[in-house]
Protein backbone atom coordinates (compact mmCIF):
# COMPACT_ATOMS: atom_id res chain seq x y z
CA UNK A 1 0.00 0.00 0.00
CA UNK A 2 1.19 3.44 -1.10
CA UNK A 3 2.42 5.62 1.96
CA UNK A 4 0.28 9.19 2.14
CA UNK A 5 2.44 11.88 3.72
CA UNK A 6 -0.28 14.18 5.08
CA UNK A 7 2.11 17.16 6.25
CA UNK A 8 3.56 17.31 3.01
CA UNK A 9 0.11 17.53 1.52
CA UNK A 10 -1.14 19.93 3.26
CA UNK A 11 1.84 22.56 3.47
CA UNK A 12 1.99 22.06 -0.13
CA UNK A 13 -1.61 23.38 -1.06
CA UNK A 14 -1.78 25.75 1.81
CA UNK A 15 1.20 27.75 0.01
CA UNK A 16 -0.61 27.25 -3.15
CA UNK A 17 -3.51 29.20 -1.94
CA UNK A 18 -1.83 31.21 0.15
CA UNK A 19 -2.90 30.99 3.26
CA UNK A 20 -1.82 30.95 6.53
CA UNK A 21 -1.77 27.90 9.35
CA UNK A 22 -3.69 30.18 10.86
CA UNK A 23 -6.33 30.97 8.47
CA UNK A 24 -6.78 27.18 7.63
CA UNK A 25 -7.16 26.45 11.29
CA UNK A 26 -9.52 29.12 11.87
CA UNK A 27 -11.31 27.63 8.29
CA UNK A 28 -11.21 23.92 9.75
CA UNK A 29 -12.26 24.88 13.63
CA UNK A 30 -8.86 23.49 15.40
CA UNK A 31 -5.86 25.72 16.46
CA UNK A 32 -2.84 26.28 14.83
CA UNK A 33 -1.03 24.39 16.56
CA UNK A 34 -2.65 21.06 15.53
CA UNK A 35 -2.13 22.30 12.08
CA UNK A 36 1.70 22.61 13.07
CA UNK A 37 1.74 19.43 14.61
CA UNK A 38 -0.16 17.55 11.24
CA UNK A 39 2.30 19.17 9.09
CA UNK A 40 5.44 18.04 10.97
CA UNK A 41 3.56 14.80 11.31
CA UNK A 42 3.55 14.93 15.30
CA UNK A 43 0.19 14.21 15.70
CA UNK A 44 -2.61 12.78 13.08
CA UNK A 45 -5.65 13.24 15.32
Amino acid sequence: MKEINLGRILIKNRHRLGITQDDLAACIGVSKAVVSKWETGVSHS
